[in-house]
């Protein structure tokens, strides 16, 4: 056993002690390796672009429902924030977008009555529903303390991430999923469109 250890380590010390080589048999070895590195590099990188640009397109559009005033917005006007959302990100996959405004009422010890939220309206291309009183819970747990009779604007996106470089080492689907929350600028409340769908 000694022995056999012995000539193990001799050849390992003679294979580590020879400088000469062939370049395209190290070329060969490296190569593959050097692509790969390179691809998921650049693959990240366009992710997190893709990610960031996604999040600042969300806001843009809460940004500018939230500066509207008495009028009400109109279907076309939710089209226009999503053709505005796909003009700033890539567009290379569907988008899902849903614009709501809720409201909070604050429990009343006079009246006896308890606290709660109202959807005010909600309005989606591309989500198969839209928030209603009745399916608001999972929603609650989302949204930040308000104060009595205040609302918010609710904008949800989601965009599946398509790489640039298809190399098929993305082990899952990526999507970015968006939840952006703004109250109201110039007006108690922003009226919304009576259609469930906006395009």
């Amino acid at each position: 056993m000694t022995c056999l250890t012995s000539r193990i380590r001799n050849l390992f010390g003679a294979f580590l002690g020879k400088e000469n080589g062939s370049l395209s048999m190290e070329s060969a070895l490296i190569f593959p390796m050097l692509v790969w590195s390179i691809t998921i590099t650049y693959t990240y990188f366009d992710g997190f672009l893709e990610s960031s640009a996604n999040l600042k397109a969300a806001y843009t559009v809460s940004d500018l429902v939230s500066r509207e005033g008495e009028d009400a917005i109109t279907d076309i006007y939710a089209e226009s924030m999503y053709l505005i959302y796909n003009r700033m990100v890539t567009d290379n996959s569907p988008l899902k977008m849903r614009l709501s405004v809720i409201q909070y009422f604050a429990a009343d010890q006079n009246t006896g009555t308890e606290e709660r939220y109202n959807v005010e309206w909600s309005t989606a291309c591309g989500y198969e529903s839209n928030w209603t009183n009745d399916n608001l819970d999972s929603l609650i747990e989302r949204l930040p303390p308000m104060a009595n009779t205040d609302s918010l604007i609710i904008v949800e996106t989601s965009k599946p991430y398509v790489p640039i470089l298809n190399t098929g080492w993305l082990d899952r689907d990526h999507t970015f999923d968006n939840f952006i929350f703004t109250r109201p600028r110039f007006v108690p409340i922003v009226k919304g469109p009576d259609s469930k769908h906006f395009c």
